[in-house]
Order: C-alpha cells, then sequence, then structure tokens
C-alpha cells in the first residue's frame, strides 16, 4: 500500500515537471518567433520598428488572398490599430473576374495602388476607371459612398495594394480620383504619388497631410529622406531588400514603422522597388 502511495506521488511530481516544461517551451517559442518578426532598434537617429512579411496576418478564400499589416475585418489586434492616421494597408491577389462587389464607406481616405494586373473601381458617384501599374486610385469616402473593385481581366490575377487612412477633416462630400505617374521617374528617386498638396497631375490628392513615395532603387544604390522633427516615416518593401540608416535590413514585404527620425537612408544591395509614406504621428 505505502509503495502504490509513493508511485502516486512520484506520478504527481513529474506531470507538475512536464507540465512545467511544456509551458516554459510554449513561452520560449513564442518569445523567439515575436523576436523574429517584429523586431525594435533604438539609435541616436532615432527608433525603427520592422515588421517581417510573416508577422502579418493572411487570410485565402479562394478568389482572395490577403496580408493585412494592421487589425482589419476578422483580424484584430488591439496592440496594432493604425500607425499615425494609416489604419489600413492590405496586400490583396484577387483572381480573374472577381472581387469585392458593392460595399459602402464613410469618413475614410482610400487608396489603391496595383502592382501588376488590373483593377476596375466604380461607385455610386457615377465614377468607372481601370487601373494598372502606373496608375493611383483615390476616394475620399466623406459622408458615404457605395463603391465596387473587381478584376475585369479573364485570365490575370490583379495584386494590389489598399491603403485607408484617417482623414484629417470629416463631413467632407465623397469624391473619387484616378491620376498615372511617370513609373521612369522612380529609378534611383522617391516619387510622390499621393499628397496633400498636389503639385503636379500625376499626383493624387488626399484629405490628409501625408505623401506617399514610390521608388526603384537599382542594386548598390541609395537615397536620402528628410522630414521636420514629429513626424512618422512608414516603409514597406515591395520587391528586393532595403537597408535602413546603415542597420536594419528589410526582405521583399517586410515593413518598418519609424519615430524620432527626421533623416533616413535607404540604401539596397540587390535592387529594391519600395514605399514610403511621410504622416504625422497623431491620425
Amino acid at each position: 500500500m505505502k509503495s502504490i502511495r509513493r508511485w502516486g506521488r512520484i506520478e504527481a511530481c513529474l506531470f507538475q515537471s512536464l507540465t512545467g516544461l511544456f509551458f516554459f517551451l510554449y513561452n520560449y517559442l513564442e518569445f523567439e518567433i515575436f523576436k523574429k518578426t517584429t523586431i525594435y532598434l533604438r539609435s541616436e537617429e532615432g527608433m525603427i520598428r520592422i515588421d517581417r512579411a510573416s508577422s502579418r496576418y493572411h487570410a485565402d478564400y479562394g478568389w482572395l488572398k490577403t496580408y493585412h499589416s494592421f487589425s482589419f475585418g476578422e483580424y484584430y489586434d488591439p496592440n496594432n490599430i493604425q500607425f499615425g492616421p494609416l489604419r489600413v494597408l492590405n496586400d490583396d491577389f484577387v483572381a480573374p473576374l472577381a472581387g469585392f462587389g458593392a460595399h459602402p464607406h464613410r469618413e475614410m481616405e482610400i487608396v489603391s495602388i496595383v502592382l501588376k494586373g488590373y483593377l476596375q473601381h466604380e461607385d455610386s458617384t457615377g465614377h468607372k476607371a481601370v487601373t494598372t501599374f502606373g496608375g493611383v486610385q483615390r476616394m475620399s469616402a466623406g459622408t458615404g459612398i457605395v463603391h465596387s473593385e473587381v478584376n475585369p481581366s479573364a485570365t490575370e490575377e490583379v495584386n494590389f495594394l489598399q491603403l485607408w487612412f484617417l482623414p484629417e477633416q470629416y463631413g467632407l462630400p465623397p469624391s473619387y480620383e484616378r491620376t498615372e505617374f511617370p513609373v521612369d521617374k522612380m529609378k534611383n528617386a522617391l516619387l510622390p504619388i499621393v499628397t496633400k498638396h498636389p503639385s503636379s497631375p500625376g499626383i493624387a490628392h488626399i484629405h490628409q497631410d501625408l505623401t506617399i513615395y514610390l521608388s526603384d532603387l537599382e542594386a548598390g544604390h541609395e537615397v536620402t529622406f528628410t522630414q521636420p522633427e514629429g513626424r512618422n516615416i512608414f516603409v514597406f518593401v515591395i520587391e528586393g531588400d532595403l537597408t535602413l540608416n546603415g542597420e536594419a535590413h528589410l526582405e521583399r514585404r517586410d515593413a518598418a514603422r519609424i519615430t524620432e527620425t527626421p533623416v533616413l537612408r535607404l540604401a539596397t544591395n540587390k535592387g529594391s522597388r519600395l514605399m514610403l509614406i511621410d504622416l504625422p504621428k497623431e491620425g
């Protein structure tokens, strides 16, 4: 009888030890994974948070494959709601002849940048347009608008970035704009494609104090971006690789949220297509 009780105590201790080991390994692996997908770098030049492509929320609905950089739809993380006025960045892949049917929006600035294929927009204000790479769609939802975005091609998938920004002013009438930018001007330079105060017809107007730039950096090249203190920078690597201020290395679809950094040096080893957003700290 004593032997049975002794073995019972040993089994209980062993169970407790294995349970403790399980939770230790779980927490350790979770920490290691988080370290690899989100990295913070602080230096005299400022603060850079790197979000690896693998850290994005991913969903596959068959007709749509999507990657969310911020909380959106069924994905909710209270610590990942927005970065200044940048509320949504979705990297969407839509199958031929599929898309988002008519649906409403209010009080949001919505920018769609096509990376590959064709995207057709139609809205309740009477606008209808098709955009491919080299074009930008900007929609101010304002007091309310209904629109659809579909892939009009019967054979080719469309890949586009959709960005939502909180507006600087609420209660605006809904509006839509389609612009085209000179792709060749992206070469080894930061080309503005969306801004609050457009300086040319090829730049879309947005109701927020921000500017979206695109750039094609050739291998071994570097550009420098400067901004007034008290503003933020968001960088997204569309293709290739990128190094920020000589210390933060990013690969395809990685992103960086940059604060307290008035001067940012962007360099590449293999070549890079990137998006940079200059935006205020507050939404």
